[in-house]
């Protein structure tokens, strides 16, 4: 990302560049500082965007051979093209033939390091990831973002609040501008505030879900389960959830029994270093041979989806109606 910004300062581009991962908000605001530095909003001559797999590497090739009109550069943009995932030999040749005068920006969420394409990228240009921020970086740019907006937060609020929202800057972002919608005239940003407010992700369901389990409240769960189906949510991410926190509930519960600290627990399991403690609780909730077994069922349930002897939904059904019976 540095190295993007300090292109822009010096005014001095290279001929390609990739921005690539997870973290959608980064990405968008390195496109835009990209589009912004290269072409005036205006100018529709000269910035041209292809979106989609359905790209014609030959068309593009014609248009970056053209010089621009009035301008220093030529840039284009090519999105969620899926081109550094399968195989595109004319446009990674054409990468080391580009035109001083174009510039391509690609923005994919997902890159396969081995493709052509990549290491023709990387080769002339910069390869940019913008992957999940961690914890620390989040609570850095919250903490400035209220600053412009004159708010304050306690350390127990913020944690409540990245609770809610999760790691995810858009997801953050909106619920930010809620917030300060609603705190208008406060200086204080109070619990009672994000809970009224902040909308709660489905990560946070699946791991209400979790506890309804532990207590053998499969009614409860099941009602969970049909919440987030009935918000479109796909049934195999769902089952990816469940088996993500069981997983991260077997890691911390053997790591908590061999002594380690919240520190070496959070970086081991993937997880901020605030939600150790309550992971521990959930997990506390179940035997080492419970957790184990759920994740076998997780595997199994993936499985009997892929091989067609199940349904998603049934799948995911069953699984909860198991667990919850122990």
């Amino acid at each position: 990302m540095k190295s993007i910004d300090a292109d822009i300062k010096k005014g001095s581009f290279l001929p390609a560049y990739l921005l690539y991962g997870e973290e959608t908000y980064l990405k968008r605001q390195y496109k835009q500082k990209l589009q912004h530095a290269l072409a005036a909003p205006v100018d529709t001559m000269n910035a041209v965007c292809y979106e989609g797999k359905n790209i014609n590497p030959g068309e593009i090739i014609d248009l970056a051979e053209t010089l621009p009109f009035f301008a220093d550069y030529r840039l284009i943009l090519v999105e969620n093209s899926g081109v550094f995932k399968r195989s595109c030999e004319e446009l990674a040749d054409y990468m080391k033939h580009i035109l001083p005068t174009t510039v391509f920006v690609f923005v994919e969420e997902e890159v396969d390091k081995r493709s052509k394409m990549y290491k023709a990228v990387k080769s002339v240009g910069r390869a940019v990831e913008f992957p999940r921020q961690k914890d620390a970086l989040l609570t850095q740019w919250i903490l400035s973002r209220l600053k412009r907006e004159n708010k304050k937060i306690t350390q127990m609020v913020m944690h409540l609040f990245l609770e809610k929202t999760g790691n995810d800057m858009e997801n953050i972002d909106r619920e930010l501008e809620k917030l300060f919608c609603y705190t208008l005239g406060k200086e204080v940003i109070a619990a009672e505030d994000v809970e009224a407010v902040c909308t709660g992700q489905t990560t946070g369901k699946i791991f209400e879900m979790i506890n309804h389990i532990a207590e053998g409240k499969r009614k409860q769960a099941l009602e969970l389960y049909y919440d987030l189906a009935a918000l479109k949510e796909p049934p195999m991410r769902i089952l990816f959830l469940i088996a993500r926190q069981f997983q991260i509930l077997l890691q911390v519960k053997e790591l908590g029994k061999q002594g380690y600290d919240q520190k070496f627990i959070a970086s081991k399991a993937g997880i901020p270093e605030f939600t150790v403690r309550r992971n521990l609780a959930q997990a506390g909730r179940f035997t080492l041979e419970q957790l184990k077994s759920a994740v076998a069922d997780c595997v199994q349930a993936e499985e009997d989806v892929k091989t067609g002897n199940m349904s998603d939904q049934m799948a995911v059904e069953l699984l909860i109606v198991n667990q919850s019976g122990h």
